[in-house]
């Protein structure tokens, strides 16, 4: 039996992705949408309509010929940290970053869709329901029954697979336990990755991958500058690679003049 005046574990749960592994297979996003029930794409759906919790984009070194070289990176919410540009400006308090895991939590049942936090991340990592969700005939007996399908008019994100969060916490009220083991809760494209390039953690476990890459000197975090202080450390040994995510290049290599 648990103990009652025990209390939980402050979790600040985080990634690191290894962009020297990553492939662009693709497994992650496939993966992503099965585990959170992201239905097929609306034959309206563009770039810009569609809905994909986690994207990889491939990123060149704007060189030409055989020193031309490439990067595939996967984005996603990036968990921020400190002043969340999400929740600041959400009038319904339909975003919050819940104190114990660190994860920051989107709840469709509060959105009415003014779309105030899509224009302020800087990430690009929600989307906006323009449909209702519809799956093919006989699809619909594969949905995952512990995520709940958003409707259309509301906002979604990544949120570290919160259905796999609560089935990792029954299984540790189950055995007795108030703290969930390191290992027990990982999101789905985490375990989906062929090559490794995404492991998961708890970033106040100094022993946790996300930590110790967190430390890394090949390690950095998109849009540091900002200060939203995101949990999701990117790596590469590739000196390019860094610099493009530090400073991404103009257009021709041109700074964009005023005046």
């Amino acid at each position: 039996m648990i103990a009652a005046n025990k209390p939980n574990k402050i979790a600040r749960y985080g990634m690191s992705i290894d962009l020297d592994r990553c492939t662009g297979c693709g497994a992650c996003m496939v993966a992503c949408a099965v585990e959170n029930n992201v239905p097929p794409a609306h034959e309206g759906a563009t770039a810009r309509k569609g809905i994909t919790w986690i994207r990889v984009f491939k990123v060149d070194n704007g060189e030409e010929g055989p020193a031309r070289r490439s990067v595939f990176v996967p984005v996603l919410c990036q968990q921020c940290g400190e002043d969340t540009p999400c929740v600041h400006v959400c009038p319904q308090q339909a975003v919050e970053v819940d104190p114990a895991t660190g994860i920051v939590g989107q709840m469709p049942e509060r959105c009415l869709g003014c779309r105030y936090c899509m224009a302020a991340c800087p990430y690009h990592a929600r989307f906006f329901n323009w449909w209702d969700p519809q799956w093919p005939a006989g699809m619909e007996k594969t949905l995952n029954p512990d995520v709940a399908p958003r409707m259309r008019g509301v906002v979604e994100k990544c949120n570290f697979c919160h259905g796999r969060w609560h089935a990792a916490k029954e299984r540790a009220a189950a055995a007795g336990k108030s703290e969930i083991e390191a290992g027990a809760y990982v999101p789905a494209c985490v375990e989906s990755c062929p090559t490794g390039a995404i492991r998961f953690g708890d970033l106040k476990d100094a022993a946790s991958e996300p930590a110790v890459a967190a430390k890394d000197a090949h390690s950095f975090r998109l849009l540091e500058k900002l200060g939203t202080e995101p949990k999701i450390y990117y790596h590469s040994k590739r000196d390019w690679v860094r610099q493009v995510a530090a400073a991404p290049k103009p257009p021709n290599g041109k700074e964009n003049a005023r005046g």
